[in-house]
């Protein structure tokens, strides 16, 4: 694997680190196909309760495309199509991973790196952290998808304010937004992760794995919901073993230890 890509399991989490510290953590083709391919594993790994993207080098997320690269991958209206196809799958598979996903985001987010905070299913950020979507300022339009995210996680008005002013946004304007969940040192971001993490990791997984689904059956049409999928994910846990254990344990004052099944 490239170093631009770093991959790894720690325990319960799986990891994820855009590695290109000294362009911020710009993205090239390379590395979101290699992200792709780190989602399928652990998404195959039953070992792999959690999901952390984050940035090498402390002073960024992700910084978007890696604009060096433009002339090579993205010379041709067919290598164009591509690029757009590969980053769109990334994005999508972040969002519907059947596992939880946090972003750890240290210093500059912007452009992409925003894209993908957006899909994570949960956000920290140091108080240092800056945010910015500079399409605006670029001439580049934005697709629906990427939009239709913003604007569940943030609503309308907001984000149109983002878009509209490109303007670098700071942690606080980022919490109050509702862009980020936490807010927390700079320095301590990893740490604070790991442990959310870790706490997320130690639940039964077919709950967690459950209420993102219906939370996300949540925001689409009405018409559009599936009722029948979600209550079939409820009876799920409830006919699970873990649901037997966590009612052994409750009775029996110790910590539960799930399987998933």
């Amino acid at each position: 694997m490239t170093e631009k890509v770093l991959s790894r399991v720690d325990g319960a989490i799986g990891r994820i680190v855009f590695n290109n510290p000294e362009k911020r953590n710009a993205v090239s083709l390379e590395m979101w196909e290699l992200v792709d391919a780190a989602l399928d594993r652990f998404g195959a790994d039953d070992a792999v309760r959690v999901i952390i993207l984050s940035g090498a080098g402390g002073k960024a997320f992700v910084a978007g495309a890696d604009i060096s690269k433009f002339e090579s991958e993205r010379a041709t209206a067919e290598a164009v199509r591509h690029y757009n196809e590969t980053t769109a799958r990334v994005y999508s598979k972040v969002h519907n991973h059947p596992k939880p996903v946090i972003a750890q985001i240290d210093g500059f987010c912007v452009g992409g790196g925003t894209a993908l905070a957006v899909c994570c299913d949960l956000r920290v950020c140091g108080d240092g952290s800056q945010f910015s979507v500079p399409a605006a300022k670029l001439g580049l339009g934005y697709g629906y998808a990427g939009i239709e995210r913003l604007v569940a996680l943030v609503g309308p008005s907001f984000a149109k304010e983002i878009f509209f002013t490109a303007d670098r946004f700071s942690a606080e304007d980022a919490r109050t937004m509702g862009l980020v969940n936490r807010v927390v040192p700079d320095g301590e971001v990893e740490a604070y992760c790991t442990t959310l993490a870790g706490r997320i990791a130690e639940n039964a997984p077919l709950t967690v794995g459950s209420v993102k689904v219906i939370v996300g059956e949540t925001l689409k049409p009405e018409s559009a919901r599936d009722l029948q999928l979600c209550a079939d994910l409820v009876k799920r846990c409830f006919d699970s073993k873990d649901y037997i254990e966590g009612r052994r344990a409750f009775m029996e004052k110790r910590k539960p230890q799930f399987v998933g099944a």
